[in-house]
């Protein structure tokens, strides 16, 4: 009796990659999706900036349209030379920094806080949040009628009450006026930031400097402040980008007198009361080109504090 073997029987093999769809291809058919957010978002935001840069280059007058003529850079010159343009550049410095330097401040102290365990904590919280919900202009309508009116405002009402003096808070001190309702306004928002950063804090860390005889200044001063930096400075460039562009709270408040105009404001009397449409364009191209610095560094922020989260995970 013969041993017979048996050739093995070969695996099926794989069917062939169907021909055409190289990876290029499957990359652009997962993102054709997006194209029409793309196209809508170039075409709200990108084409309508591209306008503002052409006009700045003209001597454009509304009232005179049949006149315009290219200036080139003539325009820019005038805005970084003009004594009310520079004026407008140094309150939005002033303004900006300190609305800024004051949220942190006060968000950094409701923060810590909220970060404590009590009875009440989440109503508190709701109720802090609040005034970053409400509409900038009704925000800044509330300010000026509810509170700071001469006659029936709440602030003289409380001074009268106690026999103080009755002052016109807009007229007398119109920089803290705004200041003040821009400070309640985006308190909150930096408050928020900062929560959430108190809340990554490595609490096994902390429990160890607490066993070892650690004061609740000495765990703030080495261990939560050196951990909120980042945290900080994303809070800053944030709300910097927003009060470098406000312009509710200075037109609902002031309507820009006292000293109260900031480059947005002084952009607004360029473009619809002077009708110089070229000028306020470079003007505007100007203060896009400093917000986009800013944003730049904050998106630098945001990626180094990504990168934190992923190495400790």
């Amino acid at each position: 009796m013969t041993a017979t073997t048996t050739a093995p029987v070969a695996a099926p093999s794989a069917p062939p990659a169907p021909r055409g769809h190289s990876p290029r291809l499957r990359a652009w058919a997962t993102r054709a999706p997006l194209l029409p957010a793309l196209v809508f978002m170039i075409a709200v935001t990108q084409l309508p900036f591209v306008a503002t840069l052409v006009i700045s280059f003209f001597d454009w007058n509304a009232l005179y349209p049949k006149a315009r003529r290219f200036t080139g850079l003539d325009n820019y010159h005038q805005v970084l030379t003009d004594a009310d343009l520079r004026r407008s550049v140094g309150t939005t410095a002033l303004l900006t920094a300190t609305v800024v330097l004051a949220c942190l401040v006060l968000g950094l102290g409701l923060a810590l806080l909220l970060d404590r365990r009590f009875r009440g904590r989440g109503v508190v919280r709701t109720l802090l949040i609040a005034p970053f919900l409400v509409v900038p202009v009704a925000a800044a309508l509330l300010w000026k009628h509810v509170l700071y009116n001469p006659e029936y405002g709440l602030f003289n009402g409380l001074l009268h009450y106690v026999g103080g003096p009755q002052p016109d808070w807009i007229s007398g001190t119109p920089l803290l006026a705004v200041e003040a309702s821009l400070v309640w306004q985006w308190t909150p928002f930096m408050m928020l930031i900062l929560l959430a950063g108190l809340q990554s804090r490595d609490q096994q860390q902390i429990e160890a400097a607490r066993v070892d005889g650690a004061s609740d200044w000495q765990i703030f001063r080495h261990l939560t402040l050196p951990h909120l930096r980042r945290y900080l400075e994303l809070g800053a460039l944030l709300g910097s980008i927003y009060i470098v562009q406000n312009f509710d709270a200075v037109f609902t408040l002031t309507s820009g007198g006292l000293g109260t105009a900031n480059l947005p404001y002084t952009v607004y009397q360029s473009f619809y009361q002077a009708h110089e449409n070229g000028l306020a364009s470079a003007a505007g191209v100007l203060v896009v080109i400093g917000s986009i610095v800013i944003a730049t560094f904050a998106l630098r922020v945001v990626s180094s504090l990504f990168r934190e989260e992923v190495s400790r995970a």
